[in-house]
């Protein structure tokens, strides 16, 4: 009777702290130093209502940056080149066929089509002086006298210099025949300035714009504990507006072996060792609409989501449990296939004792 009643409040202890578990959250399961202190809502942390605005932008690689050429002049004496576009004027043409004005694309192969009347003119690695001369001498053959003007109206240079450019894993970005530029680690500003430099070898006086197509280099951590199974980390780009509730809710929630308990894993400053950790109230930020906790993610913050212990100790019983499981398992199949055989009729007795031919070998 005594021993009924122990075993009795015993059962209902344990249901009581079981049900009582999953109440105090990270108290009982992480015991550790990341969540032993608390960040007053004064202490000048960025949250979901007291945000602030990241540093000037630094280019790093992968960031794909967009640039146009907004003055492309190429120096003198300039050679023309395939795919310049001309400003071409000729007087005095054919009556009755449209006129030669416009403008008109130098070829791959370097020829310069007037029209079917007129035919081709090969001006690649002329100066515009000396395709002047080429076109006239060439219209001279069709034409009484023919006047004709020759500007350049568009390089090939700025088709090449336009457009999207991968930072390269050496931190410059690829001008095609203009060579590369070092951008790595400098601002919008300076980036621009760089360019223009280096072009400014090649071409009169150019001007450039520079912005950030794709920002690739600053990103935040999710790293989700896996109860056992191996830790998740994924790589998210930032754009300087992600709080807490934003990288949870880009996930899509939480895995099933994950709990409720989380934290803001800062790095410290060069030179500082001292761990700065957020501790997540994430009830308080769902149920209760609460931003003090909610906070605001900064490039390279580690967002740290901890495990279910409950889940971990279930994956940790089977694994060690496991192997027993199948050793027994594989017995019990052995024992249980003979004594069917025993009792199978091609079996045979000798004395008392049941013999199959199979055990024997007979």
């Amino acid at each position: 009777m005594f021993q009924a009643a122990v075993a009795k409040r015993l059962a209902t202890l344990v249901l009581v702290v079981g049900l009582s578990l999953p109440q105090l959250g990270c108290t009982i399961w992480h015991r550790n130093k990341y969540l032993e202190q608390s960040i007053p809502p004064d202490a000048g942390i960025p949250r979901e209502l007291a945000k602030t605005t990241l540093p000037v932008y630094r280019i790093e690689p992968p960031d794909i940056l967009l640039i146009d050429a907004v003055k492309v002049i190429p120096r003198e004496p300039y050679n023309i080149e395939p795919l310049d576009i001309l400003q071409i004027l000729v007087s005095g043409t054919l009556e009755g066929e449209p006129p030669i004005l416009g403008e008109y694309r130098v070829e791959s192969s370097g020829i310069v089509a007037l029209g079917p009347s007129y035919g081709t003119v090969k001006v690649a690695g002329l100066t515009l002086e000396d395709a002047t001369k080429a076109i006239e001498e060439h219209l001279s053959k069709i034409l009484a006298n023919p006047g004709v003007s020759v500007s350049l109206a568009e390089p090939a240079a700025q088709q090449q210099i336009a457009g999207e450019h991968l930072v390269g894993p050496d931190g410059t970005v690829n001008l095609g025949i203009y060579g590369s530029v070092l951008v790595s680690g400098m601002t919008l500003k300076q980036a621009r300035a760089a360019l223009e430099r280096h072009l400014s070898q090649f071409l009169q006086d150019p001007e450039t714009s520079v912005d950030v197509a794709a920002y690739n280099s600053k990103v935040y951590y999710v790293v989700t504990q896996g109860a056992g199974e191996g830790d998740q980390i994924i790589r998210v780009p930032i754009t300087g507006n992600e709080t807490v509730l934003d990288a949870i809710s880009q996930l899509g929630g939480f895995t099933q072996v994950s709990s409720k308990c989380m934290w803001v894993a800062r790095p410290a400053p060069p030179g500082q060792c001292k761990d700065l950790i957020l501790p997540i109230d994430w009830n308080a930020i769902v149920q209760g609409g609460r931003t003090e906790t909610n906070f605001q993610l900064l490039p390279g913050d580690r967002l740290f989501v901890a495990e279910d212990k409950m889940v971990l100790t279930d994956n940790f019983v089977q694994k060690a449990t496991g192997p027993f499981e199948r050793l027994f398992g594989f017995l019990l199949l052995g024992t249980q296939t003979i004594q069917t055989i025993n009792r199978s009729p091609s079996g045979f007795r000798v004395g008392n004792n049941s013999v199959n031919p199979f055990l024997t070998g007979t």
